[in-house]
């Protein structure tokens, strides 16, 4: 049932976004920046990974909401920006028990490569982004450590400024994998 909220809410977004995007085609504007709002699901706890080695355990995906900015000083290198939320704990099957810890919130930059552009239509393209970053994880005690990430996603632009992404990631910090999606605005 949490499944198919989020499904619904994502298509709405999408459905809403998409509406003010074609309102807004024939104005041209500069592409500098991005803002979107997305989610991101993370799928092992960098703090219990050696016990669940050990273990044998099953990670449950923890949810957390994706804020997003990605500043534009040249066509094919960008600087993004995040921030994840988690709304969830980070849970395991251990032994048939389920357990939760609290996931932390993380916040982290780098740089980002186009890697190819290719036109879908005379208003819509679609474009690759991949790039190193670094992660700084904010634990329960107030330490911070930092984790390097290769990320990647895949950009679907209408217009001169909706956009609508799903990409991955790979910490090698914490030896985590993630998933993130969601939707955005050029300005």
């Amino acid at each position: 049932m949490k499944e198919s909220k989020r499904v619904l809410f994502f298509i709405l977004t999408v459905l809403v976004a998409n509406s003010f995007a074609q309102q807004a085609d024939s104005l041209k504007k500069n592409e500098h920046f991005e803002l979107s709002f997305g989610q991101s699901l993370l799928f092992i706890s960098s703090s219990r990974l050696a016990d669940i080695h050990n273990q044998a355990a099953i990670v449950v995906p923890t949810n957390a909401m994706l804020f997003f900015a990605e500043f534009r000083p040249q066509k094919f290198i960008k600087i993004p920006v995040f921030f994840n939320l988690p709304t969830e704990t980070k849970q395991f099957l251990v032994n048939g028990q389920l357990v939760s810890e609290k996931a932390s919130p993380t916040f982290g930059t780098g740089l980002e490569f186009r890697i190819f552009q290719a036109k879908i239509d005379s208003k819509s393209k679609i474009e690759l982004e991949v790039g190193p970053l670094a992660s700084f994880i904010f634990d329960t005690k107030n330490n911070v450590r930092i984790a390097p990430i290769l990320a990647g996603r895949f950009r679907i632009m209408r217009g001169e400024n909706f956009v609508m992404y799903l990409g991955a990631s790979y910490s090698f910090g914490i030896e985590a994998i993630g998933l993130l999606y969601g939707t955005g605005t050029i300005f």
